[in-house]
């Protein structure tokens, strides 16, 4: 295991003593908060899950942790659908596809960071047993019945289409399969001879170019609920159960009379189970939980927005829906659950006299450009003052050479460095590298600061500071 940035013992300090312990820390600045968590992920023994409050935050924390984390900390995605309860809008299959992934092997990650926005972990899902138990495994020589699999394709949530594109995708063509699987990186192509797998392949979606072979395929379900004829005609007749519907004006119960899988139907995910779970039944029992600030405050608010669109909703009665409570842990419930494990709560400086200082500062905001100033001569005099090292991170490759152009003029050379591990490892005293990071720091022990373009540039939002560079703006940059 890499060694942790800040001294063993300080990372120690900031760890809850025991299961039953919980831990405040004074809010860390800008960046570090990423760093803390990356150092803490390799100190704990179990997963760490990092609780925001909402999906932007939860995004840019997960970002920034993949500066740190390097190759020898995971970071787990699971994100949220990124539609609004009872939407009739179906989440994209990316989305879908790396939910089911990260549910299927969380319940086997001891190491690692997860990081959910508080909305995501108050969800609703499918049991573990489902996830577990309704994959497909395709092998080398195997019997095969195309009939047959396309109905088992079909009953485990895969779409029909003419050619794959996405995750959850399957085409027939004679005796090929093509298969999108839930949770990978790319699709294959299986061929049979006769009745028999003879070969499977990956292969490119755009070109429909085979690539390198394989001898098996595992296929996770395609969606979080089961679509066999028995899951089906069970939910239309729990449908009818639950609610006064007229079947014939329920575009639901019609749709997937139909076959149709209807926008809107993970809204009733719980009707196609006995009983759901929540993602804290998909963790270690020693999980430690890290929860941001304002976090508990926005699961409150998200409960409100929930339940004010539930009655804007509940009296359409040819489109019923389910109450807020079998959809989302309510507020309480959520803090009840979370004082059982392990935990440590971000809070403001002087919210708690029991929070603990992380060691870190701002990083100075030293503009390169000022007005009746030489270029960075402002940040020259700060590095040829600090007793400490200096990192310098771009949001980019092009970005970054900018900086190193500008800096130039001052007669300024950071070594650049592939990322941060290198800088860790290494003694320069001033160098710069890609990394995404939204704020910098400064940490006491050791000594660094980590300048960001926010600093460097005068502040702003990103925009504002992709036009001082002066590069082309993409809708990734805005992100």
């Amino acid at each position: 295991m890499t060694e942790t940035v800040l001294p063993a013992a300080a990372v120690n300090d900031l760890l809850p003593i025991n299961g039953k312990q919980r831990r405040y820390w004074n809010a860390p600045q800008g960046s570090a908060l990423a760093l803390l968590l990356s150092d803490v992920g390799r100190r704990h023994d179990s997963i760490v899950v990092a609780v925001t409050r909402d999906t932007q935050g939860a995004h840019a924390l997960e970002t920034e942790l993949a500066a740190f984390a390097g190759n020898d900390l995971e970071v787990l995605h699971f994100p949220d659908w990124e539609t609004l309860p009872y939407d009739l809008y179906a989440p994209h299959p990316e989305i879908v596809s790396q939910r089911i992934a990260t549910l299927y092997r969380l319940p086997g990650v001891r190491r690692g960071v997860l990081v959910v926005s508080v909305a995501t972990l108050m969800q609703r899902l499918p049991p573990r047993s489902y996830i577990a138990g309704s994959g497909l495994v395709l092998e080398l020589k195997q019997k095969m019945d195309i009939g047959n699999e396309r109905r088992r394709l079909e009953a485990a949530g895969y779409r029909p289409v003419p050619q794959v594109q996405e995750p959850g995708d399957f085409a027939v063509r004679g005796a090929l399969i093509d298969i999108y699987p839930m949770g990978s990186h790319e699709p294959y192509r299986v061929e049979l001879f006769d009745d028999e797998i003879d070969s499977i392949r990956t292969f490119d979606p755009e070109t429909q170019r085979s690539d390198h072979k394989v001898d098996s395929v595992r296929l996770l379900p395609g969606r979080e609920f089961p679509l066999t004829d028995d899951s089906i005609r069970d939910f239309r007749n729990l449908l009818r159960e639950r609610f006064p519907i007229d079947p014939r004006r329920c575009p639901i119960y019609q749709d997937l009379r139909e076959g149709v899988t209807p926008a809107g139907i993970e809204y009733y995910l719980p009707l196609f189970f006995d009983h759901t779970q929540t993602l804290f039944d998909y963790l270690a029992p020693n999980a430690l939980f890290v929860i941001t600030q304002d976090a508990l405050d926005a699961a409150d608010r998200f409960w409100e927005q929930a339940a004010e669109r539930y009655d804007q909703r509940a009296h359409d009665i040819e489109r019923p829906i389910l109450p807020v409570a079998e959809l989302y842990l309510p507020p309480q419930q959520l803090r009840e659950v979370l004082n059982q494990p392990p935990r440590i709560d971000i809070v403001a400086k002087g919210d708690n006299k029991h929070a603990v200082d992380t060691g870190t500062q701002p990083a100075p905001s030293l503009p390169l450009n000022r007005k009746n100033e030489a270029p960075a001569e402002e940040f020259k005099r700060f590095v040829g003052a600090y007793k400490g090292r200096v990192l310098i991170a771009a949001d980019s490759a092009g970005r970054r050479e900018t900086l190193i152009e500008q800096l130039a003029t001052a007669d300024l050379r950071p070594t650049t460095l592939p990322g941060w591990k290198h800088f860790i490892d290494g003694d320069e005293r001033l160098a710069i590298t890609v990394a995404t990071l939204d704020q910098g720091f400064a940490l006491d022990h050791p000594q660094l600061t980590v300048f960001t373009e926010r600093e460097l540039l005068g502040g702003g939002d990103r925009r504002d500071m992709v036009e001082k560079l002066g590069t082309v703006l993409t809708p990734h940059d805005l992100l």
